[in-house]
């Protein structure tokens, strides 16, 4: 064979053996590695969803448990409220009785504090108070009625008695009614004139009032035959602004 041209000769068989190895393009990938490739892609998608779902769940946990622990801690604080605004209401209780009972003592206090302004400004006074007898119906007992004072009139006896109260001249009069007159002292006392009569009673009670702004009475006790009186006689101090009965 001749070697005509340089490209178109052919080799000699050492040249042969020389000639580059021959290239075989690369084979395409083959159905199943994509499906293997897609395979592991979906396997790793799976574990990055249950890492994701993992994390929520723990996220959601915590979240949950400090949801728990807050509204513990809340209802604590609301039942130690509750308690202390019970122990408030009963202490509250408590000082409205106390301030009622001192409401009270005190009320009693301020009436008993006026009693005693009152009897301390108008003193009562006890002046008669010892059981005399009267023999018979020329007997009497007598007794001056003072000035700036409430005359206060009680007595019983053992049997009917005769009370009046008189002015000194009324007093004059009585006494010139009886012996040289022809009288007794039982008419005598208290029909010659008198301001206040009681006769014939065995119990009196009369508060007079004429002698606030005067110093002209008496009182008399008579009786038409033996009598035990018992007289529990007081005056109060109560001065009139200005005279009185027959001093006006």
């Amino acid at each position: 064979m001749t070697n005509g041209a340089p490209h178109g000769a052919i080799m000699p068989p050492d040249q042969m053996d020389e000639a580059p190895a021959s290239f075989s393009p690369p084979t395409p990938a083959t159905p199943g590695g994509v499906t293997a490739w897609l395979s592991g892609f979906r396997s790793n998608e799976r574990r990055w969803w249950t890492a994701a779902l993992a994390a929520v769940v723990v996220i959601s946990a915590t979240a949950i448990g400090l949801l728990y622990v807050d509204d513990t801690n809340n209802q604590g604080t609301v039942r130690s409220l509750q308690t202390q605004n019970e122990s408030l209401t009963g202490r509250n209780l408590i000082l409205n009785d106390q301030l009622k009972s001192t409401q009270t003592n005190l009320t009693a206090t301020l009436g008993e504090l006026a009693t005693t302004k009152a009897q301390l400004e108008h003193p009562q006074l006890v002046i008669w108070n010892t059981p005399l007898t009267i023999k018979d119906y020329t007997y009497y007992l007598a007794g001056g009625i003072p000035d700036t004072f409430t005359y206060h009139l009680k007595a019983t006896s053992s049997g009917a008695m005769n009370v009046s109260i008189l002015t000194l001249q009324q007093w004059v009069a009585a006494s010139k009614c009886v012996d040289p007159g022809g009288g007794t002292t039982n008419y005598c006392m208290h029909h010659s004139g008198a301001v206040w009569s009681s006769l014939g009673q065995s119990n009196v009670n009369y508060d007079f009032h004429l002698a606030e702004g005067c110093a002209d009475y008496i009182s008399v006790f008579t009786a038409p035959s033996s009598v035990t009186v018992t007289p529990d006689i007081s005056v109060t101090y109560n001065p009139a602004s200005s005279a009185t009965g027959a001093c006006a």
